[in-house]
């Protein structure tokens, strides 16, 4: 099965790395987000936008410091902040709409050749997991080298090394791969690109924004503040953000990191279980 897994996963990259109108448009929406949220609705400037010419210059910096620090987790910048929550942004919308190149495979009957050769379902499933999960982490390197770059974009600390790397892309992994299972399953079980993407349209949004990507969940209220604590997003973000500002990690702050990490192993382990029972119900009805 493994082979035939390889060999599938590499025909569906071939066709994305050779077709530009497929990659760009992941790293365009990447500096999109990162350059939109980390300037127009950078909290810092928004509550100290008022304050200009009525206090001095370093007063006004001090206090963008306090809010980073107080609300922030002590991220240097709110992109430092953000970063994280932009890649499993793309990871989640990419995640979610590459399941169309699955649909269309079903739709040119190439899928119907698959199922009628001598090759594993589950080769068929694990192949589409696998391309998806490979493209995302691409973009979401690219995402993590464009905050690197962009003006008032994304500050490592002192500490960080390899080590702290490998954690954060770990964590990356981990939600992508889950991801993956089920959107796989779910392209594979619809029958058209329109009722994949008005699923994939549904379910998206309040993935993202009942997480902590964007701003701390300590602003929600009760009831989104319960929701999010479970969303395996903003487990990512907090085990990711733990690394990308701190560099090395105290013993609380360890000890936080391996819980998150964890969770997002037994998260993905389930939806690995989920989406297989469900592709390989899908594929038996063809």
């Amino acid at each position: 099965m493994i082979d035939e897994t390889i060999a599938l996963s590499a025909r569906a990259l071939k066709k994305w790395v050779r077709n530009p109108a497929a990659v760009l448009p992941g790293l365009f929406t990447s500096i999109f987000y990162l350059v939109l949220f980390g300037n127009s609705f950078n909290p810092t400037n928004l509550f100290t936008a008022g304050l200009s010419g009525t206090l001095p210059a370093s007063v006004i910096a001090q206090i963008k410091q306090s809010i980073l620090q107080n609300a922030f987790g002590g991220a240097p910048t709110y992109i430092t902040y953000l970063t994280a929550g932009v890649i499993c942004l793309i990871l989640v919308f990419n995640m979610a709409f590459g399941g169309i190149d699955l649909v269309l495979d079903r739709q040119l009957g190439y899928l119907n050749t698959l199922l009628t050769s001598p090759i594993p379902r589950a080769a068929i499933y694990f192949s589409g997991v696998v391309q998806n999960l490979v493209k995302v982490m691409a973009l979401a390197l690219l995402t993590f080298l464009i905050a690197l770059v962009i003006p008032d974009g994304l500050v490592l600390p002192s500490g960080f090394g390899p080590l702290n790397f490998i954690g954060i892309f770990a964590a990356f992994a981990l939600l992508g791969f889950g991801l993956s299972c089920v959107f796989t399953a779910l392209a594979l079980s619809v029958r058209s690109i329109d009722s994949l993407v008005a699923i994939v349209n549904f379910l998206t949004l309040p993935l993202i924004f009942m997480s902590n990507a964007l701003f701390p969940s300590t602003s929600f209220p009760d009831w989104l503040k319960a929701i999010a604590s479970v969303n395996p997003i903003s487990t990512t973000n907090e085990a990711a953000r733990l690394l990308i500002v701190n560099g090395t990690l105290s013993s609380s702050q360890l000890s936080s990191f391996a819980g998150d990490m964890l969770y997002l192993i037994f998260v993905a382990a389930a939806l690995t279980v989920l989406g297989y029972l469900a592709a390989r119900r899908a594929l038996k009805a063809e």
